[in-house]
């Protein structure tokens, strides 16, 4: 349902640039910290600045007495469990402070960005991945078992997901190095140990849990973003020659479980409510506890860039939310059909986004058809996959009628293997 916060004409005494990710229909939550406050605190994105959330407390204390304090918290967890009503409330008291004509606060609360320290704006408990792409598992099962034999029996029927590793989820601007592990050499009849030559990226959205349940609980599916805070963009890196050796019988491992990159800014549900669409048709028809009724899916416009050491960037991939098979809905309710809890600040991955044309598929694995087509790169350069100082970028928007909002960046590099 559409309110005051999704006007388009709506402005803000904030300067806020044309094109900006964080305008004042946005209102994501990060956390930051600065050089003279180096204690991490709760904070607003709008234009190129932060509003100080810890500094404004006394705005909110009409919504819920804890406003006094969860903003002073280093995650967002404590904010988030006050729930979805509470959520709402904020946003719109900050719509309002942050509107055009309004004087109840001053240029005194902003932080520049660039002054700022972003962090992980979620302690996370639980992490799972999805392989909710129709193309991306159509993709990779035709380079791997054949066209024919491409997608598994189950894939239609269900979310396919695994438990990954949530401590090396790592915030934007955080070094990865390159993992180590087990391989299996072409031809060879002995696995070899070393870094990974075929290091890849996964193009994902993830989203934030709500609002916890017990043990035996199930969430419905039609209910299931009643349970959603909100999202962000996801990079699953992947070490695809240690995944290949290591995935049967029993999945991913050690092959993803070295680290993922999240943007520091979480865009509320409320937020994306102007840009729900209908996803694509499903057949067969999923059984009773995976349907809903109305728009589920969500118009997120995607971009992958490489950027090799000392060159520009270059865009290698466009993408869309939109193109997932299996919604945040359904995922949710398949996680928790068999009585699994979930806990404020969990975090879901989508799985890798990939669209119907050979531009829009998520990861070098596809875009490279298992690096026998090169990238080439802004300098001439190709890459087939990630080499050691490369630099991925992947960013999101959402853009329609005027109204933009957007998730910011989640960038990583790539450094060698640690000795």
């Amino acid at each position: 349902m559409l309110d005051k916060t999704h006007n388009k004409n709506a402005k803000s005494w904030v300067a806020i640039p044309e094109n900006s990710d964080f305008t004042l229909q946005n209102l994501p939550f990060g956390i930051f910290s600065t050089k003279d406050n180096p204690n991490r605190r709760a904070g607003v994105a709008i234009g190129h600045q932060i509003v100080d959330l810890e500094k404004i407390t006394s705005h909110f204390q009409s919504i819920h007495e804890d406003l006094n304090t969860v903003f002073s918290s280093s995650t967002l967890n404590d904010f988030i469990a006050l729930g979805k009503e509470v959520h709402t409330q904020v946003r719109h008291q900050l719509f309002d402070l942050l509107s055009e004509g309004n004087t109840s606060i001053s240029e005194a609360v902003l932080v520049q960005q660039k002054d700022a320290t972003l962090h992980l704006p979620i302690q996370i408990g639980d992490y799972t991945d999805f392989y909710s792409s129709k193309e991306h598992a159509t993709n990779v099962g035709t380079m791997f078992r054949g066209k024919d034999n491409a997608l598994m029996p189950n894939w239609t029927q269900m979310p396919i997901g695994y438990h990954g590793r949530s401590s090396s989820i790592v915030v934007s601007g955080t070094p990865i190095h390159r993992p180590k592990g087990q391989k299996m050499p072409p031809n060879a009849e002995q696995p070899v140990y070393g870094p990974s030559s075929r290091m890849d990226i996964e193009l994902e959205m993830g989203f934030v849990i709500g609002k916890s349940t017990s043990l035996g609980d199930v969430v419905e599916a039609e209910k299931a973003e009643d349970y959603i805070f909100g999202m962000l963009l996801f990079n699953d890196w992947s070490a695809r020659d240690i995944q290949k050796w290591e995935y049967v019988p029993l999945g991913p491992f050690l092959g993803k479980n070295f680290g993922s990159t999240v943007s520091p800014w979480i865009v509320t549900m409320d937020a994306l409510e102007p840009f729900r669409i209908e996803g694509p048709s499903q057949d067969p028809t999923p059984l009773s506890y995976l349907q809903t009724t109305g728009a589920r899916a969500f118009d997120i416009q995607l971009e992958v860039s490489m950027q090799p050491k000392g060159i520009a960037p270059k865009v290698i991939a466009q993408s869309n939310f939109k193109y997932l098979y299996w919604s945040m809905s359904q995922q949710l309710a398949h996680q928790t059909v068999n009585g699994c809890n979930i806990n404020v600040g969990d975090m879901y991955a989508s799985g890798t986004i990939s669209g119907p044309t050979k531009d829009s598929f998520g990861s070098l694995l596809e875009l490279t058809w298992n690096g026998t087509e090169p990238l080439t790169m802004s300098d001439g350069s190709e890459r087939t996959f990630i080499e050691d100082y490369d630099t991925l970028i992947l960013k999101g928007w959402c853009e329609k009628d005027g109204l933009r909002i957007g998730f910011g960046e989640a960038i990583g590099q790539i450094l060698p293997s640690k000795e």
